[in-house]
């Protein structure tokens, strides 16, 4: 994975300067649906990975938030999955918590990625069973979770533009100390990989596979958990049957639960009574990716 890790640190470099290239400007804003901005940055920054990596991989499928949705994804094989600026809303309100994040799935399990902000230049990156690290400005350090103290209060990183109405009873069930707001899903995991945060959820189907690809890649090469918010694993594979994956499949539809580890069965069980207020059940989720492949 060294080539692949490479070219998508190398990618990610160049989408975010192209980013902060548009930044710079009074750039316009349009609309790709209800509360779904877009902008330039997006489009071009788009262009420049996918063109980057369908030459260095031919082979591979990519996936991309602004090119069209695939008429279908394997099963099994290489699938990169890209979001070329992650915090369109942070990039819009100019407090620079946006991200460039490019991850690459393997028989349907997220293995590297590679997840930087061009404000301040932070890049975080890792590959699953092999290392993860942090670069900021230059210098580089490992990124290795160390075990928490059990008994003490967590802290939770939640969305600054789009806080769930559930998030408030989740933080009582869990027992949460702190709360500390951010853009990006990428700069969210950052700061469990880190130590300064250790718990991000989103407990509804609002994120999509490039929102989840490479940050999981990155916070379980680190030590931590990336799981559904039923505990159960993402699955990044196509259909397990014959039915089309195109459009809002590509969603997260179980939701997203990500820890220092940890804790993260804690988390899980102090989610359960919860599940049936979001309309989930286990069950449930089991069949739809027994049928879909989707997590």
């Amino acid at each position: 994975m060294n080539k692949e890790l490479s070219v998508a640190v190398q990618l990610a470099r160049q989408a975010g300067q192209v980013v902060m290239d548009v930044y710079a400007t009074n750039f316009a804003v349009a609309s790709k649906g209800q509360n779904d901005p877009v902008t330039e940055a997006d489009r071009q920054a788009n262009d420049l990975i996918v063109k980057g990596l369908q030459a260095a991989f031919p082979r591979d499928t990519v996936v991309a938030e602004e090119s069209p949705s695939p008429d279908g994804l394997p099963a099994s094989g290489r699938v990169w999955y890209v979001d070329p600026l992650d915090g369109t809303k942070d990039f819009i309100a100019r407090n620079g918590e946006f991200s460039v994040m490019i991850g690459l799935a393997v028989n349907g399990e997220a293995k590297l990625g590679a997840v930087y902000q061009p404000e301040g230049d932070v890049l975080y990156a890792g590959a699953v069973g092999r290392e993860a690290w942090m670069e900021r400005q230059g210098i580089r350090s490992p990124l290795v979770i160390k075990e928490q103290d059990a008994g003490r209060p967590l802290t939770l990183t939640v969305s600054r533009s789009h806080r769930h109405p559930m998030v408030e009873t989740i933080g009582r069930a869990l027992g949460v100390g702190n709360e500390i707001p951010s853009g990006s899903v990428g700069l969210k995991i950052g700061l469990i990989a880190r130590g300064e945060a250790d718990v991000y959820l989103e407990p509804g189907p609002y994120t999509k596979r490039w929102d989840s690809c490479a940050p999981e890649a990155i916070l379980r090469a680190a030590g931590g958990a990336f799981t559904t918010i039923l505990g159960q694993p993402l699955v990044y594979g196509g259909s397990l049957s014959s039915r089309v994956l195109v459009g809002d499949q590509l969603a997260n539809r179980h939701g997203l639960l990500a820890s220092n580890g940890f804790c993260h069965e804690r988390v899980v069980q102090a989610l359960r009574p919860l599940v049936e207020a979001l309309g989930l059940s286990t069950q449930k989720a089991r069949g739809s990716e027994s049928i879909d492949g989707q997590a």
